[in-house]
């Protein structure tokens, strides 16, 4: 059964962002129920709205068809999420009181499902104590905020107070709507390529996108979990609510995971390591001269031996592999050799799967256990592995 998402439109001049967000949940097969206040209605038109939900919109708290229904009581009972985006300063000071003056607030104040607030209006409004003060009060109450960000506003003032980005209030929904095992866990990710320099302009690195790191940390994150991702170069972006560590070599990824490792309660270490560095990096560009050019390279530390080797009796430890023959093999060698809990083996020859795209196909393996996984998105995955772990504590315990 979809989940039903109460969205309550306030009246600021980011209200139209709020209809994209609200076409994309659709597509995501999400129930979608709207509720705005009068001032809302100056910046876009429920009629707007109806078009996308295929459902009324509600603005007059007394506007009930069925005189048998209280709506603004009734319409929020099996709510599953109340998102308000975005908030004014006017509503969120009226909802951080309990006042019900309109549609939107009384059934915010009806609602017994987790709520949520993404907060947009002039920097000045933001960043004033009262309305800071009146955003405490909810958060206190434990009500969730996707914070606003920097940036030009509509006034023409610069500073914090956009809307945040549509994908961080997503990836903030699936946080809302996720059950938390991993809550009070620490979970540690490692992500990306890593790169070492031959001079100022050349380097060697792998064509890791950082994809599976980064669904991993998410997955992380909305499982309640707080989430370290040590992440080499990628273009992706930061998933929200998780502290990132940028990284380039090998050495720099050691020093980060290694200086952190033992306050860990699962290091998943996805990243593709690359396993040599020159010996010597050039200070300025080598130049073309000779048909063929010698790298002296050595050896690289190997980070999930290591962290083997040092592994708490309360930690689990989660390695990848990927190679072009014998993956079964080489990756049960690696499981024991590594002293692993786990080995996320991929299949690089199978379409689907592989570094850059956005689906997967691995072989999970444990000291006991072997399971084989079809063609899946790597955010489906990040859950399959999560799953696996958690089975793997409580069978501890």
């Amino acid at each position: 059964m979809s989940k039903k998402i109460i969205i309550g439109i306030t009246g600021s001049i980011a209200a139209f962002k709020s209809v994209q967000l609200i076409s994309d949940l659709i597509k995501q097969d999400y129930q979608i129920e709207v509720m705005m206040s009068e001032s809302a209605t100056q910046f876009i038109t429920p009629t707007c709205i109806q078009s996308l939900t295929k459902r009324k919109v509600y603005v007059d708290t007394f506007d009930d068809e069925n005189p048998a229904i209280i709506t603004h009581v009734d319409i929020v009972k099996d709510a599953d999420l109340f998102l308000v985006v975005p908030a004014s300063a006017h509503t969120i000071a009226k909802l951080a009181h309990g006042m019900a003056d309109n549609m939107l607030t009384s059934a915010f104040l009806a609602a017994t499902c987790p709520k949520m607030i993404a907060p947009a209006m002039n920097v000045h409004m933001y960043e004033n104590p009262i309305t800071q003060k009146n955003m405490q009060i909810l958060k206190e109450l434990g009500i969730l905020f996707v914070e606003p960000i920097s940036g030009l506003l509509a006034c023409g003032d610069i500073g914090q107070g956009k809307l945040a980005d549509e994908q961080d209030i997503i990836e903030m929904i699936d946080y809302a709507l996720t059950y938390k095992p991993l809550q009070g866990k620490r979970v540690l990710v490692s992500a990306g390529p890593t790169q070492e320099n031959i001079d100022p302009v050349r380097y060697i690195t792998n064509h890791s996108s950082g994809k599976m790191g980064y669904a991993l940390a998410k997955a992380a994150f909305c499982l309640g979990a707080e989430v370290t991702l040590i992440s080499g170069p990628t273009h992706l972006k930061k998933p929200f609510g998780v502290e990132k560590k940028d990284v380039i070599s090998a050495q720099q990824m050691y020093e980060a995971v290694t200086s952190i490792a033992k306050q860990q309660d699962y290091i998943i270490m996805s990243a593709a390591v690359g396993d040599y560095a020159c010996q010597q990096i050039a200070d300025e560009k080598i130049k073309k001269s000779d048909d063929q050019l010698t790298l002296q390279l050595h050896k690289n530390k190997d980070i999930l031996f290591e962290l083997g080797q040092m592994k708490q009796p309360h930690q689990i430890l989660c390695g990848f592999a990927m190679e072009t023959s014998d993956l079964v093999y080489h990756a049960k060698d690696k499981l024991i050799r590594k002293n692993c809990d786990m080995i996320v083996a991929n299949h690089l020859k199978t379409a689907g799967a592989g570094f850059q795209g956005d689906t997967n196909v691995v072989t999970i393996m444990t000291q006991d256990d072997m399971k084989d996984f079809g063609l899946m998105s790597k955010d489906e995955l990040a859950y399959v592995i999560f799953d696996m772990l958690l089975k793997m504590e409580e069978e501890r315990c």
